[in-house]
């Protein structure tokens, strides 16, 4: 694990002196990831493409402020996600949600056990009724259960307070229980 570090340390360096392989192979390395993450707060894929693309323009052009603190990955996927809550905000603002939701898709495999199968489809029907909730909960909530970002993070990435940020997610997930029950 410590070459692949290394070797993306070694790409980063090369994207810093402008080498357009060297960014094409980070894009690839993160985009499916970074992608993923996007749509789960917007919630359209066209609006989440563009998300992630501007996330890596963003990220190339600031990497000279990339520290090395955290992972690359994580670095990156902060940014995709303020970019994530500027976007969605800003639909909000217009008024432009999207009455078609696009549904998350499971890929099927081949050969998985049971238990597995099980798991998977517990887990779509998860994050399909997540999909019902109001906004501020399933945003909080997408940010905390699966991006696995903390009350203190959250409140400030939603610009609300402490109390609040916990208030909210508690709220959801208990809405998200009861749907959970009737459904």
């Amino acid at each position: 694990m410590s070459h692949k570090i290394e070797h993306t340390d070694v790409l980063l360096q090369l994207c810093k002196e402008g080498k357009q392989s060297a960014q094409l192979e980070i894009y690839n390395r993160y985009y499916k990831a970074m992608y993923n993450t996007a749509f789960r707060i917007v919630k359209d894929s066209a609006e989440a493409e563009d998300v992630m693309q501007e996330s890596f323009l963003n990220a190339f052009t600031k990497l000279h402020t990339f520290k090395g603190e955290v992972t690359f990955g994580s670095w990156l996927k902060r940014i995709v996600i303020n970019n994530s809550i500027y976007h969605y905000r800003k639909q909000q603002k217009k008024n432009e949600v999207a009455l078609d939701e696009v549904l998350y898709k499971v890929e099927d495999n081949d050969g998985i056990a049971s238990d597995h199968v099980f798991t998977e489809l517990k887990a779509q029907k998860v994050l399909e009724t997540m999909k019902l909730l109001k906004e501020n909960y399933r945003v909080s909530l997408t940010l905390h259960l699966i991006e696995g970002y903390d009350y203190e993070e959250i409140s400030t990435l939603m610009n609300m307070s402490y109390a609040n940020c916990r208030t909210t997610i508690s709220r959801a997930k208990e809405s998200l229980r009861k749907k959970m029950i009737s459904a």
